[in-house]
């Protein structure tokens, strides 16, 4: 007998006030460690409980529910005992030694998006983010409450390379940046953007610029591997003069800032790009009818929570890159999380 609409709506609604049920599991699996344990051999609840000092029988259930996830799977001895293992989405993605982690972005997500959005009720009625509320922290310069500790910078750092090095490569290639030599990655953060770039194009050199005490935890905790072709120039650049390029990059800037704050930083960026440079954008694009993606509408929430701005369709980028003074504005989406725009000088 086929499903009415009458059966299915409570369910679809039930699933959406579930979702953070979901959220919830996967935060407390990965902070506890259950990957990374997992990934090295068959246990079981007991044996996990007793290594991660925690109750046998929340053990128990919190495996239970990840292997109804699909992040772990589970077989039972001949002994009757119940042995639990990753599946390979968790070991490639959930597990911090993997290049392709997404832990610390989970991580994030867990102890800093989740707070912001227990106040998301206080933010579409006052219409601004709810650091103060969630941290107490004064929200009026955006970046000193996102970076309000050491430990934050660095959590928030860890995030943008998780992104990046599974997303960063679809959009430096959504469009032939070879032309271009000299790329300047604006809040470039600790360069994992940047790697993709260079990557992608050996014969290009990229210069992060961004906030000094970014720059300084970058070289502290992200240095290590740096490519010679990569480096770091400090400063704000919204006060500052910005390093001359061929190329800027702005990949998850805009979508923080009010569109009178965007059209201020573009049309620094056209001042100081070359004739015939242009500029990058990365950002998740809302479609033209508002109608989705749903990933872009929740994130588009969570600028509201977090930041002063909100994402946007393709249509809102090309006039505030006209606005600024550019032309040839092309707009390729990827079909993934985050897309891209090219606009020429």
């Amino acid at each position: 007998m086929a499903t009415t609409d009458e059966e299915l709506y409570p369910r679809k609604i039930l699933g959406y006030m579930e979702g953070f049920l979901v959220s919830k599991t996967l935060f407390t699996a990965c902070e506890l460690g259950v990957f990374e344990l997992l990934n090295e051999s068959w246990m079981s609840a007991s044996q996990l409980a007793q290594v991660l000092n925690t109750s046998e029988d929340g053990t128990e259930r919190l495996l239970s529910a990840c292997v109804g996830l699909e992040l772990l799977t589970a077989h039972t001895n001949p002994d009757g005992a119940v042995l639990y293992s990753n599946t390979e989405m968790s070991s490639v993605f959930l597990t911090k030694s993997s290049p392709k982690s997404l832990y610390h972005s989970i991580e994030y997500s867990s102890r800093t998006i989740y707070l912001c959005w227990h106040y998301l009720t206080d933010a579409v009625r006052d219409g601004k983010n709810q650091y103060e509320k969630a941290f107490g922290v004064n929200s009026k310069d955006l970046f000193e409450a996102l970076y309000r500790s050491d430990e934050e910078m660095v959590k928030f750092m860890q995030l943008m390379n998780s992104i990046w090095n599974i997303c960063g490569r679809d959009v430096v290639t959504a469009f032939n940046l070879s032309p271009f030599k000299c790329i300047c990655d604006l809040g470039g953060c600790s360069g994992a953007l940047a790697k993709q770039c260079v990557s992608a194009y050996p014969e290009s050199t990229v210069t992060i610029f961004d906030l000094p005490k970014v720059v300084k935890t970058s070289r502290q905790h992200f240095g290590s591997d740096q490519d010679e072709r990569i480096s770091f120039c400090e400063g704000d650049f919204f006060k500052d003069a910005l390093p001359q390029a061929d190329l800027y990059i702005l990949a998850r800037i805009l979508h923080d800032w009010t569109d009178q704050r965007s059209v201020e930083l573009l049309v620094k960026i056209y001042q100081s790009c070359r004739q015939g440079g242009g500029v990058l954008l990365v950002e998740s694009l809302l479609h033209e009818d508002n109608s989705g993606p749903l990933t872009a509408q929740l994130y588009s929430l969570n600028m509201l929570v977090q930041t002063e701005g909100r994402e946007r369709k393709g249509s809102d980028y090309r006039r505030l890159l006209t606005a600024a003074g550019f032309t040839h504005v092309q707009i390729h989406t990827t079909g993934k999380i985050y897309d891209a725009i090219l606009a020429c000088k």
